[in-house]
């Protein structure tokens, strides 16, 4: 990933940053040109909380090129409490402690070290929430 793309997607990173349709106000992540739902247009950036529970989850042992030292992990999807579902790992967990409907919220986490130069690029994971 070059630095100049890295740096375009670090609301949709960071801060979990979609679109709210204006017709239907359904939340939609990432942003698209359209609404999911009612499929008008939907540009109004809508910053999601970062809160939600595992609605699906698997371990990865055999994982894809670059993230070989964080095998064995967990993929899970995400049910935001906004409504829209997302992929992420989770962290902070052991493995036996996992549940579907377990609360969880967005923390920034190192997602791998890139390129000759060692960039390091960090983004969403998700953890059990903190009571």
């Amino acid at each position: 990933m070059q630095v100049s793309q890295h740096w375009r997607l670090n609301k949709q990173r960071y801060q979990l940053m979609g679109e709210e349709c204006p017709s239907c106000k359904t939340k939609i992540y990432p942003p698209r040109d359209v609404c999911l739902e009612c499929a008008a247009p939907a540009k109004e950036l809508f910053e999601l909380t970062g809160q939600g529970e595992v609605y699906s989850y698997t371990t990865v042992y055999s994982a894809p090129a670059g993230y070989e030292f964080n095998a064995p992990y967990v993929m899970a999807l995400v049910k935001l409490d906004e409504g829209p579902l997302l992929t992420a790992q989770l962290t902070d967990v052991d493995l036996e402690d996992i549940e579907i409907g377990m609360p969880v919220e967005m923390v920034t986490r190192k997602l791998r070290t890139e390129g000759d130069e060692g960039m390091i690029l960090y983004g969403y994971k998700f953890r059990p929430k903190l009571i």
